[in-house]
């Protein structure tokens, strides 16, 4: 599976996360009642994440045993096999942990519930979180949680194989119109310009990149059907038909990294966590990053991002706004990036990081620029259907998509 694909949640987690909003009404969730439980002396704060390895949960146990020892308090990691099945039922069920990731994907349907803390305004300095990613964790005008670090994507360029099609430095594209350049002279070349992944996770950034979204920056109204995500999806469209572009499944990959690093692509558009795939599995292949081509309305991408989430029903708010708050600062989030390779969500080791790991500069620019995930609740069978019909792209009608999304997530909203 791709990394940070987030559209294939297992069928038990996408259940727990249902369980979660129809025990909502009768949780307590949306009063205070968990405030009068909350003790203001040691504690031993329960800690869940979504590890994406060996590497990120030593990490994660050794800041918080740091924190602890420190702070008088106790600090148990426990790394989830599925955070989002865990975390569903854990809140759905009243014994949640203190602390725990939260995707992006997943932020509005907990918050909207009433299931999280909204601490976010309670870490110091705010606001050097970047902007795009303190929006991301915003519902309802609150700030909830604190972005822990993000990805982007960007485009890959095999080297060897873009001198073998005749290529220069001369021709990395800034544009679409470039790209499309490119891509036709790999084609002619005999090689497969582009592999692109079939989701709203990497097809959408060329929404944003004309000036489009799915939704209103308040997650309150669809704005899929438009004129520049027709455009969007017209110009995938044509890649796609005329043999430009393929997805992961026409190369016989599982995702567009492994095409990638199998050579059936001169390019490919995935995030940073593409260069430790390619790391552990295609070693000697030669690459290098580049911004995402601008569309006609400028430069886009999507990101990709988590936050510490902090259960509204925690016995221990305090403690664990404290443990939030040694999680984020610059000099720990700097220790996980060298750690498990994530991009540091504060802005103040913007620079740190850039002289550390030179290579990832245009992932860690794109913040800039980035376009986060739909922010809307009760959204899973209506990204579904968007994804059905992205997949289904080169023989379908991309008017259709838009408008389809648009009335799907309209009934999901006014159901909420």
């Amino acid at each position: 599976m791709a990394p940070r694909t987030l559209t294939r949640a297992t069928v038990a987690g996408l259940a727990a996360v249902a369980l979660l909003g129809s025990a909502a009404c009768g949780s307590g969730f949306d009063d205070n009642s968990g405030d009068a439980a909350q003790s203001s002396g040691p504690a031993n704060i329960q800690i869940l994440i979504g590890s994406s390895g060996d590497a990120e949960t030593k990490a994660v146990q050794e800041a918080a045993a740091k924190w602890a020892s420190s702070s008088g308090n106790t600090a148990t990691v426990t790394a989830a096999q599925d955070l989002t099945q865990q975390l569903g039922q854990s809140l759905a069920g009243g014994t949640p942990p203190d602390v725990f990731y939260v995707d992006a994907t997943r932020f509005a349907d907990y918050a909207s519930v009433g299931a999280l803390e909204p601490y976010g305004d309670k870490i110091s300095n705010t606001g050097d979180f970047y902007e795009s990613l303190r929006t991301t964790f915003t519902y309802d005008g609150k700030f909830y949680c604190a972005p822990k670090d993000f990805s982007t994507l960007a485009l890959q360029i095999n080297t060897d194989l873009w001198t073998k099609a005749g290529l220069t430095d001369a021709d990395v594209p800034t544009t679409w119109d470039q790209l499309t350049a490119a891509a036709q002279k790999i084609k002619a070349n005999g090689q497969v310009a582009l592999a692109l992944g079939d989701t709203r996770d990497r097809i959408g950034a060329f929404m944003v990149q004309n000036g489009g979204w799915l939704m209103s920056k308040d997650g309150k109204q669809p704005t899929a059907d438009t004129a520049e995500n027709l455009a969007a999806l017209q110009y995938v469209k044509t890649m796609l038909t005329t043999g430009l572009a393929r997805y992961p499944k026409q190369l016989d990959a599982g995702w567009s990294g492994e095409a990638f690093g199998k050579g059936k692509a001169v390019m490919t558009i995935e995030g940073n966590w593409i260069k430790g795939a390619l790391q552990n599995d295609f070693p000697n292949v030669k690459y290098k990053v580049v911004p995402l081509p601008a569309g006609p309305k400028g430069q886009g991408t999507l990101s990709f991002t988590q936050c510490w989430g902090i259960a509204a029903k925690s016995a221990h708010k305090e403690q664990a706004i404290k443990f939030v708050e040694a999680m984020t600062s610059g000099e720990q989030q700097m220790a996980f990036a060298t750690a498990f390779g994530v991009m540091p969500s504060r802005q103040s080791v913007r620079d740190q990081y850039t002289a550390a790991f030179p290579a990832d500069k245009p992932f860690i620019d794109g913040v800039e620029y980035a376009q986060g995930p739909v922010n809307a609740p009760k959204m899973d069978s209506v990204l579904r259907d968007l994804e059905a019909g992205l997949q289904a792209l080169a023989n379908g009608d991309p008017k259709t998509v838009l408008t389809n999304f648009d009335k799907n997530a309209k009934a999901a909203l006014g159901g909420s």
